[in-house]
């Protein structure tokens, strides 16, 4: 089989794997201790997540604080929610449900325009009570790059506060510009089950989840040292290998973008991650085109939706129609993808459609 879903997930590193494996149980059997005992067990682990909590922390900007959740969903619904009551929250059309819907059911989104390119401009109204403002780093569907940094000054120019889904940026590229970010181990090569929301000096927030007080009193829960540890484990591999990885990113998909020439690039060629290639044909039944690649692991769109059997939001908040929408395809690729896997893909999509078109 051939995966080509990067944004869906990533494999798991092999370091990653090896640093969590310690405190699952541990070649002496005292890896298990509970984080949050007083005992020389708990202290252990305790201790391995200050070490990762301080290699997932360098990836972010500095004068923040690490809060660990179960992912980005549950960091995204601690930042909405625990920045304030009342007020607008200003988001993207094209950000993920985890963002609009959250804002959605507080009965405060107000949705901010999206470009065919699939930007978001700072240049549109804002409503004068907004409270939270939020735009993406980077799109999950189809990889566009926001104007962060501009978006960041654009709220504290209103008083509010900014928050970055940024769990297809972390470990890729440079993140700037926020108040509050989410993400997910699981999107650089950690593991599923845990992420982290970063929140910027000075920022409150009330907790969400009440229980035990753990971190810092703003998630109640029992940590996992061993989730914690192989996230910290992917995340000092990717600063690592950063610049590696995105050269490698950048073969694959000159390559990709020359064996699907006749296919349409749904969004912005330049400002994009470039290891996400959203591209459709017109009359193009995805569903079968799925069936009849079987062995190429591929997205009709986000993960989280893809049951839905509805057109991508964010396909058609940059204008397209739901027959494009349902016309087109996301092929991610990454660390572990290799230029032959892109090459045997792309002729097996290509015959596949063809035959389907002809």
């Amino acid at each position: 089989m051939i995966y080509l879903d990067y944004q869906a997930t990533t494999p798991l590193a092999p370091e990653a794997r090896d640093a969590m494996l310690r405190w699952l149980d541990g070649p002496d059997g005292t890896g298990f201790g509970n984080p949050h005992s007083p005992h020389r067990m708990g202290r252990m682990a305790a201790a391995a997540i200050e070490v990762a909590r301080d290699k997932v922390a360098a990836l972010f900007p500095p004068g923040g604080e690490i809060i660990f959740t179960s992912g980005a969903t549950e960091a995204i619904n601690l930042a909405i929610r625990g920045s304030g009551i009342g007020g607008s929250v200003s988001v993207s059309a094209i950000e993920h449900a985890a963002v609009l819907d959250t804002a959605q059911a507080l009965g405060a989104a107000h949705i901010l325009n999206v470009s065919k390119e699939g930007q978001c401009s700072t240049a549109q109204d804002l409503p004068n009570d907004v409270r939270l403002v939020c735009v993406m780093q980077v799109n999950n569907e189809i990889g566009t790059i926001q104007p962060t940094v501009e978006w960041h000054r654009r709220a504290k120019e209103l008083g509010a506060l900014y928050l970055v889904d940024a769990v297809q940026a972390y470990g890729k590229i440079e993140i700037t510009g926020a108040d509050m970010i989410a993400v997910s181990a699981h999107k650089l090569h950690g593991p599923k089950g845990v992420g982290a929301l970063w929140v910027r000096d000075g920022v409150s927030l009330t907790e969400q989840q009440t229980g035990g007080g753990q971190e810092a009193g703003l998630r109640s829960g029992t940590l996992s040292p061993a989730l914690i540890a192989g996230f910290g484990a992917a995340a000092a591999l990717a600063q690592e290998r950063m610049g590696e990885d995105a050269a490698h990113v950048e073969a694959l998909w000159n390559r990709a973008r020359e064996l699907f020439a006749d296919w349409t690039l749904n969004g912005t060629v330049e400002a994009r991650w470039h290891g996400n290639l959203n591209i459709r044909r017109d009359g193009l039944d995805v569903a079968r085109l799925m069936s009849d690649c079987r062995d190429v692991m591929f997205s009709a769109g986000s993960a989280c939706a893809s049951g839905s059997g509805r057109p991508s939001h964010v396909l058609k908040a940059i204008g397209l129609s739901d027959r494009e929408a349902k016309s087109s395809i996301r092929l991610g690729f990454g660390r572990y993808t290799t230029l032959d896997e892109i090459e045997c893909a792309a002729q097996a999509i290509n015959a596949a459609a063809k035959e389907q078109l002809a």
